[in-house]
């Protein structure tokens, strides 16, 4: 019987605008797929595997929606094509202003990027327009949606298209695993990993334990990815086997976690007061000429010349913040930050200086919803957030509002900041953070104070990235002379650590201009950008360059150290001036940096770290490989099953 006979109000039109339903659903897939795709030159196969997979979620939901009714089916036509649209629009919006993907707890930290919308004005035209017609082809395809009568003969088939789909979504995975396996056979991981191929780069590995994002969407594609977040994230913890997995995953981090030990280093610092400055987006190219106060602090104090601070979780300022100030990272799994405030954080710097008599409060010029650090701060141990605009009068607020100066320049801040007794001071700053153009309102305000940067050189994001820089170092230039002025200068030790490299320097199709900040970086390779200025500084202290490869997660207990502070808890990090620790960098990704070795996973190569071309080491890179993946699952452990709960 013909396929008509079924469907006998079907007319020529009407065949087509059906046969349009899936294509639309495909063409969603089709607009990620453009932006999302990886394809750099040393990659194992180019990967189709997203698009197979978009099209057997087509079939599903067109089996789906032929068993229908009109009414009901162009409802959830509707519903399941506007909102796989939304989901490609996020992901891929995010993914070229942050190189990475977001899981869906990631999604409610949108409202925080609303202060930045503009930077959507710099997306590619590509993006738009692609955007633009899948919105209309939406539209006309619910305005002209088909009719149809249905048979016994029509359902058994909508049935069957449905059953392949789900049948094929099962033995898929298999086939992209073995083809994935076979390619890794050949590539620089397989040669040196030895028969490791299952371990963290593997799509295996990516699709079973979804450590990253972008990985596992390079393996299913938008729509499977969505579902396996779903039941992972959502679903999952309702369930007694979630459970079972809490007591399982203690036992394996008690047996992970090390304590620290006193070397030559400890209490180096003991009894000082403490300031640590989060300086947003200061970049390691952006130190020198233009920042003579930094740059005095870190030739005086201890400069971590090879500080890395790996992205984990779905943003990266708030990754950094939270990691020096707890020990581990957001989890590579997802997970907003909120969603941890009833966990257990006495293990933090903040609460364990509180411990030793310190007083400890964060100082930040924006509004304490942002990044719910309001609620945040307190959780992780600081008595107070302290937000500028509640120091400040009205008439100083719109003079001052964008200068990191206003926390020494206003009397009723420094008061707050210089209060009696032990203090712990949490300072982030904001001078230093994108966008990188003339008319963005920070550096707009800044050239007025400075309006050589204009010409300092023939690149805008340079001169604005370099004037940032510099009302950095304003700050710090007002805090070294504030605590001259309180006879406090010889008892305080000053950190300071960037959140992320400047990805904000972006061309003018709005992509992160990676060759231009590697120039300016002095690398040559994409990973190396992650390498992020940290110093401490101490009046009475011998200068010290320390070589040491380190991550973010390693700054607390070599804080708790240099402080003499007897900690009780084990971390995942290392104390930098630990003897027996090699110092390592882990990537979220699988990728690593150890030594004069590192490993990129997203291109699955290996490189030199400082310029010389170390040897690889078989033995060694699957110990890497080995040691990698049981970082990130252990950080994604710590926060998952609160760890640190009496």
């Amino acid at each position: 019987m013909r396929f008509s006979q079924h469907f006998p109000r079907w007319q020529s039109l009407q065949r087509l605008q059906f046969l349009l339903l899936p294509v639309g659903l495909l063409l969603t897939e089709i607009f990620a797929f453009f932006f999302l795709a990886d394809y750099p030159e040393n990659y194992h196969a180019p990967q189709l595997w997203p698009l197979v997979f978009a099209g057997l979620w087509a079939m599903l939901w067109s089996g789906l929606v032929w068993l229908l009714p009109r009414k009901k089916a162009r409802i959830l036509y509707g519903v399941v094509y506007f909102l796989m649209l939304l989901y490609a629009a996020f992901q891929t919006g995010y993914d070229m202003l942050f190189g990475q993907m977001m899981w869906l707890s990631d999604f409610r930290y949108a409202s925080e990027g609303a202060d930045y919308a503009s930077v959507l004005l710099s997306y590619p035209a590509g993006w738009w327009l692609g955007l633009i017609g899948l919105i209309l082809l939406g539209v006309l395809l619910l305005w002209k949606f088909p009719c149809w009568h249905h048979s016994r003969q029509g359902r058994v088939a909508a049935v069957m298209v449905a059953a392949l789909a789900i049948g094929s979504m099962v033995v898929v995975p298999e086939l992209v695993f073995y083809c994935d396996y076979q390619a890794l056979k050949d590539s620089d991981y397989g040669r040196y990993a030895g028969n490791d191929y299952g371990r963290m780069q593997s799509a295996e590995a990516a699709y079973k334990n979804m450590f990253n994002a972008h990985r596992l969407y390079q393996v299913c594609g938008l729509n499977q990815m969505l579902c396996k977040d779903f039941f992972r994230h959502v679903l999952y913890p309702m369930t007694p086997a979630y459970q079972t997995m809490e007591k399982e995953a203690k036992i394996q981090l008690e047996q992970y976690l090390t304590a620290r030990e006193d070397n030559d280093m400890t209490g180096l610092l003991a009894g000082k007061d403490v300031i640590l400055v989060l300086m947003e987006s200061m970049d390691d190219w952006m130190i020198g000429e233009h920042t003579p106060t930094i740059s005095r602090l870190m030739a005086e104090g201890i400069n971590f010349t090879q500080f890395y601070t790996p992205g984990y979780g779905g943003i990266r300022t708030f990754n950094t913040e939270f990691c020096i100030n707890t020990g581990s990272y957001l989890s590579s799994q997802g997970g907003y930050a909120f969603d941890y405030v009833t966990n257990h954080f006495n293990q933090s710097l903040p609460f364990q200086l509180r411990e030793e008599g310190y007083s400890a409060k964060v100082f930040h010029y924006n509004d304490p919803t942002f990044y719910s650090r309001g609620e945040f701060s307190p959780a992780m141990g600081y008595e107070e957030y302290v937000y500028y605009r509640d120091y400040v009068t009205e008439e100083d607020w719109e003079g001052q509002q964008y200068d990191d100066t206003l926390l020494f320049t206003n009397n009723a801040l420094c008061d707050e900041f210089f209060r009696e007794g032990q203090n712990f001071n949490f300072i982030i700053t904001r001078s230093a953070h994108l966008s990188y153009k003339y008319n963005e309102v920070l550096s707009w305000w800044g050239l007025k104070k400075y309006p050589q940067y204009r010409y300092e050189t023939d690149r805008e994001e340079t001169n604005c990235a370099l004037l940032k820089a510099r009302l950095v170092d304003d700050m710090f230039a007002a805090l070294l002379e504030e605590l001259e002025a309180q006879d406090r200068l010889e008892n305080t030790v000053i950190i300071g650590v960037t959140d992320h490299y400047t990805y904000g320097y972006r061309h003018d199709d709005g992509t992160t201009d990676v060759e231009t900040l590697m120039a300016l970086s002095g690398v040559e390779q994409e990973l190396l950008l992650e390498r992020t200025p940290c110093f401490i500084w101490s009046a009475d202290m011998e200068p010290m360059e320390f070589t040491k490869t380190l991550n973010t997660s390693d700054l607390l207990p070599t804080l708790l150290n240099l402080l003499g502070v007897e900690s009780s808890y084990s971390y995942i990090g290392h104390d930098a001036f630990d003897r027996d620790y090699d110092g390592f960098v882990p990537f979220s990704d699988g990728s690593w940096i150890s030594g004069n070795l590192g490993y990129d996973a997203s291109e699955n190569v290996f490189f030199a770290v400082n310029g010389t071309e170390p040897e690889i080491d078989a033995e060694i890179v699957s110990q890497m490989h080995r040691r990698v993946q049981d970082f990130v699952q252990a950080n994604n452990l710590i926060l998952k099953i609160d760890y640190y709960k009496p």
